[in-house]
């Protein structure tokens, strides 16, 4: 049996989480082993952030180009070539993939290609064209996730489209429903609905974004529904059935129950962690609703392994993942100074027309914590730049500490919101209170200006409002 190949650490699954962890620990002198069995980058680089943001920004400028009467243009026969602006996304993506084993390669991290498996204590097997034993006294587990797959709404690739299909459509659906109001759901809502589909959004809950502010998700409900998306919440879905070339589903809403007849649907009902086939059985790992429970550090409940990512509970984001990988491999090498992770600290973003962003508590969370609060709000109405670029529609909302000044928490839709929210999750780190905020000087004119603006609001001192 050949001599297993000894390393200081071996992450298995080559995502946001597991490539960056990989690159951290290279640079604090680790030995390094990377397993990732599909491609490097996961499925947020190849299938997820990155490739659905290159086709929301070709749907941001159908959109703009259906509107350049507003801003003095004119222009005859507005079209698009969907083949071309599916090709586009996949290339951004690919050459984001190439730049991963770039990185990897520079910082000497060994790549293996196939299917990682616990093997007893430190020992990691790989299987793909052979079989390898590697060994490590610290394993990292980044497998990711999945798709969840509801009974009787199963995706078959043609009519009932996973994330996948939808970021590849080989033909734009006239009509289109979308089950699931997270994130995922309501940005290939916002992406069809600005080419030119009719859609329906399906929803369980009693509000569509259901982890944002209760606000928040009523301002940007109002929003899609002017722009003709009909969205139905407190839903339940009844029987499915498919023709050759539509879908029809039974709705119950409201009280009333009807049928919906669409071209494609797409199920974004969540997602269920990678946990099959990782060789978990009899070791410390505990295993909860397919996610692997860590504590602040990453840690699990097997001594030299850890788990990461969207592996390891939510948020469901990549920058989450990166950042616990950083922590992960820091904790390991021994770094001073460290401390456990924040999660509320973690910023979430939508990039759906208006962009939702937000970090920290919501309002009502807030007050279920104890929390006597103090909120400002700012519309984009107020906000010249915002005016000046034909994107008025838009709101600021910060919840802070009524005792100490602590910004509890900051929510936002609108225009670029998506780019301004770390200015909030900087302030949460740096535990920044109204004083800072309100003496901190905002260019002008910018965006930027109304979430100053929402802060003196939380306070009495707004000016343009």
């Amino acid at each position: 049996m050949p001599t297993p190949d000894a390393f200081d650490l071996i992450v298995i699954g080559g995502g946001p989480g597991g490539y960056v962890a990989a690159i951290r620990a290279a640079q604090l002198g680790l030995k390094t082993a990377l397993i990732e069995r599909e491609h490097l980058g996961g499925i947020c680089l190849n299938w997820g952030c990155i490739p659905t943001k290159t086709l929301l920004r070709s749907s941001e400028i159908n959109h703009l180009l259906h509107h350049l009467g507003d801003f003095g243009f004119a222009a005859d026969n507005i079209r698009f070539d969907l083949d071309k602006i599916v090709k586009r996304s996949r290339a951004v993506a690919k050459q984001m993939g190439t730049g991963v084993g770039f990185l990897l390669k520079k910082n000497k991290v060994t790549v293996h290609d196939g299917q990682a498996r616990l093997a007893g204590k430190n020992t990691v097997t790989v299987t793909g064209n052979t079989t390898k034993t590697l060994t490590a006294p610290h394993i990292i587990l980044a497998t990711g996730a999945r798709a969840r797959q509801l009974p009787g709404l199963e995706t078959d690739g043609k009519l009932i489209w996973s994330y996948r299909e939808a970021m590849v459509p080989p033909i734009m659906p006239k009509s289109l429903l979308v089950v699931g109001s997270g994130a995922i759901g309501i940005e290939f809502a916002s992406f069809f609905q600005n080419m030119g589909a009719q859609v329906t959004v399906v929803e369980v809950l009693d509000r569509i974004l259901p982890v944002e502010d209760a606000e928040i998700s009523t301002f940007v409900r109002k929003a899609l529904e002017k722009q003709g998306m009909r969205i139905l919440t407190g839903a339940k879905l009844g029987p499915l059935s498919r023709a050759a070339n539509s879908v029809t589903v039974s709705v119950e809403a409201g009280g009333k129950t009807e049928k919906i007849t669409v071209d494609r649907v797409i199920s974004a009902v969540g997602i269920v962690g990678n946990t099959e086939d990782l060789g978990l059985e009899g070791t410390g790992v505990v295993v909860e609703k397919t996610h692997v429970k860590i504590d602040g550090f990453c840690r699990t409940g097997e001594p030299g392994v850890y788990a990461i990512g969207d592996l390891a509970g939510p948020p469901w984001l990549a920058h989450k993942a990166s950042h616990e990988g950083v922590l992960c491999v820091e904790s390991i090498a021994g770094l001073p100074g460290l401390h456990p992770i924040d999660w509320t600290n973690i910023p979430g973003c939508t990039y759906c027309r208006p962009q939702v962003a937000s970090v920290g508590l919501t309002e009502a969370r807030a007050k279920e914590l104890g929390h006597k609060v103090r909120v400002g709000r700012f519309p984009f109405i107020g906000n010249g730049k915002a005016v000046a670029m034909g994107e008025p529609d838009g709101i600021v909302k910060v919840v802070f500490d009524a005792k100490t000044g602590a910004l509890l928490g900051a929510h936002m839709a609108g225009a670029e919101v998506t780019e301004m929210i770390q200015g909030y999750a900087i302030a949460r780190t740096l535990e920044t209170t109204e004083a800072e905020l309100m003496h901190t000087v905002f260019p002008h004119p910018t965006v930027s200006e109304t979430m100053h603006e929402a802060v003196l609001d939380a306070y009495g001192r707004a000016i343009h409002f």
